[in-house]
């Protein structure tokens, strides 16, 4: 029997750390908390002993089950333990002739002399439930993991068509919610080719996009997201198109990128190209009687600088973009060759100013669209042009979603996913129970 140790931030980590080494069929026999992260102990080759409870194969998922639910009813215990003490403290002093003025307190004792004060209880009480939860957590951690497993292991044997579909819509890149999703709306296709062809036009039916593009409905459109996600090179495009199509009379451009060397220069100089107008807007200063001498103008862009989510100057841009009176459409730009968790990341740090929708930049270097497109999807951000190269204005597309669609499948990736890969997609499902297969 081999026996190791594996060192890792979470256990999700540690597990995958796991079956690298050591395969599929190692099993693991202790973990516990360390500084910095979770320490497992796995055995390859490992016998249990004879006095050890055994559970039939075919009933494994059934316990496992049973007793993520005793995790998740221990877990709400421990949560209203806190509650319950309260209760009980005030049921057992009751009786006492107290004061609202007067504090409860525990009796002290002059004699005989105490050797060593002891820790108080509360204090005991709470090391003793952070280190249950670890456990609780790293339990559950560990069974959402098997229960992947076992999941995708149950649906390769007794469906292996849908199998096959979920692992040609993980080659896309999409979510393991949307390709569920997608999957139930075609479960009654038993032809393969059929089924392929009828989830890539629900996806296509998932996409937003505006009924009227954002140019010809005017007003005042921003550009917000990170930085390096296009933004300025965006709005060059935007302008560019609008000048070419209507002229430079109706359209401003205004500048709230203060931080980035070199932004406001850019944006001067297509400003003298394009015979634009351009206003910048320092911080501190109201972006509402920056824009108010620009208001006869159709169309009023804004660039505004990429700053890092704990920035506090980024709190002050987007509630400026929020303000009453500025009804400024604001678009987040998205890189389509961002990670998924910078895409994530992106949304929740700029939904704060309100989103009219998505810019999806890039297209031309991309190695996957799914992620973004899930994206735009769960949070219907509709998606509103699309950008494929550097060329201003040729370069800036109006989204066509079956188009898009067959974007995202030409540049899907080569090689099939690994069954380590989805095993970890469906133990995210099993983390969110209204998200599990059925």
């Amino acid at each position: 029997m081999q026996v190791k140790r594996f060192f890792a931030a979470d256990m999700r980590q540690a597990m995958k750390l796991v079956r690298d080494e050591l395969g599929a069929d190692a099993a693991i026999i202790g973990n516990r908390r360390i500084a910095g992260g979770v320490e497992l102990t796995a055995a390859l080759d490992y016998t249990p002993s004879a006095l050890a409870p055994r559970v039939p194969n075919m009933e494994l998922e059934d316990e496992l089950r049973k007793t993520a639910s005793r995790i998740v009813s221990a877990q709400a215990e421990l949560s209203m333990r806190g509650d319950s003490d309260a209760s009980t403290n005030r049921q057992l002093f009751a009786g006492l002739p107290l004061t609202a003025a007067e504090p409860l307190v525990e009796p002290t004792f002059k004699e005989p002399p105490r050797p060593a004060a002891p820790a108080p209880a509360g204090a005991v009480d709470q090391r003793a439930f952070d280190s249950m939860r670890f456990e609780l957590n790293g339990l559950r951690e560990l069974l959402e993991v098997q229960l992947g497993s076992l999941a995708w292991n149950q649906l390769q044997g007794s469906k292996p068509q849908q199998a096959n579909l979920w692992r040609r819509l993980q080659r896309i890149g999409l979510s393991g919610p949307l390709s569920r999703d997608l999957l139930t709306l075609t479960a009654e296709v038993e032809e393969p080719r059929q089924a392929w062809r009828m989830l890539l036009a629900h996806l296509a039916r998932m996409i937003a996009t505006p009924q009227i593009e954002p140019l010809e409905e005017g007003g005042v459109i921003a550009m917000v997201g990170p930085a390096g996600m296009g933004k300025t090179t965006t709005l060059a495009k935007l302008a560019a198109r609008y000048v070419l199509k209507y002229g430079a009379q109706n359209i401003a451009l205004v500048s709230m990128d203060s931080y980035r060397i070199g932004a406001q220069e850019q944006l001067k100089t297509l400003g003298r190209i394009l015979n634009v107008s351009v206003t910048h807007v320092d911080p501190g200063q109201s972006l509402a009687n920056a824009l108010d001498p620009l208001m006869r103008k159709r169309v009023v862009l804004i660039d505004t600088a990429g700053l890092q989510a704990s920035d506090p100057a980024l709190r002050m841009q987007l509630e400026s973009l929020a303000g009453r009176g500025i009804k400024s459409k604001n678009y987040l730009v998205l890189a389509t060759t961002s990670q998924k968790q910078v895409l994530t990341a992106a949304y929740h740090s700029y939904k704060r100013c309100g989103l009219a929708g998505c810019i999806l930049t890039k297209l031309d270097e991309t190695a996957s669209l799914g992620e973004v497109l899930s994206l735009a999807i769960s949070h219907e951000l509709p998606v509103a042009y699309l950008t494929d190269g550097p060329r201003i204005p040729d370069d800036l597309h109006l989204p066509r979603r079956h188009q898009l669609v067959s974007r995202a499948v030409s540049v899907q990736m080569q090689e099939e996913p690994s069954e380590e890969a989805m095993a970890d997609m469906f133990a995210d499902l099993y983390h969110h129970p209204a998200k599990r297969v059925g």
